[in-house]
């Protein structure tokens, strides 16, 4: 039996008697991204020291990797995470944010929304590391510093929630992750710091893919 055009599986509503495969289906790229994710932890974690120094460095977007291999870099950095025992946390991280992002703006505008910040937030970071170590206020060694993960396209999935937040809500939210992101960049903080902010700054850039898209209402109405 096939679906018709309108029927509810043809149009990706929701399985009520099927929660979690529904809930799968409505963030296919949330989901396979963790599952990449979970590979590569499980390889690190069975990994030899060796291997594993050898593998965090070769996938990170540090300088020393982006003059040799720029875009395998740029790509294979956003599938690792440096220590496996976090990955519960970005489960649910993933969960929370990405997945309710992609299922309100659909899967091509969230990756752009991601992609997007994920390659700015770190070639406009590195570009602040190299000119410190041209300016010797920063060790050549900070060409080879690990630089990989998840949390630059977390932040501006988080960023781009604020238009779905209600209301004054949306201010008290917006600013709440200003706080979480700025606070640490202004007390000194690392060039991650910077990447989190830049990265959230592009998420709110990124108000106009947000247009007619379904409002919170609509949202959880889906769910149901």
């Amino acid at each position: 039996m096939t679906n018709s055009p309108e029927s509810p599986q043809a149009l990706g509503a929701p399985e009520p008697s099927r929660p979690v495969r529904s809930w799968v289906r409505s963030s296919p790229g949330t989901h396979a991204w963790l599952l990449i994710i979970l590979g590569t932890s499980l390889v690190i974690t069975f990994s030899s020291q060796g291997l594993e120094h050898f593998l965090l460095h070769r996938t990170s977007s540090n300088l020393h990797e982006l003059t040799k291999h720029p875009a395998q870099s740029l790509l294979l950095s956003a599938f690792w995470i440096e220590n496996p025992a976090s990955l519960p946390s970005y489960v649910l991280l993933f969960e929370i944010v990405h997945a309710r992002a992609e299922r309100w703006l659909g899967t091509l505008r969230w990756l752009f929304v991601v992609a997007t910040a994920h390659i700015a937030a770190t070639l406009i970071s590195q570009k602040v590391v190299l000119t410190r170590i041209e300016n010797h206020d920063a060790s050549r060694r900070m060409m080879h510093v690990v630089d990989i993960g998840v949390s630059y396209g977390l932040a501006a999935s988080a960023g781009v929630l604020t238009y779905l937040v209600p209301g004054r809500w949306k201010w008290l939210y917006a600013l709440a992750l200003i706080a979480f992101f700025g606070v640490p960049l202004a007390t000194g903080g690392t060039f991650t710091d910077l990447g989190h902010a830049i990265a959230l700054a592009i998420g709110f850039a990124c108000w106009p893919l947000t247009r007619g898209r379904r409002s919170a209402a609509g949202v959880r109405a889906y769910e149901k």
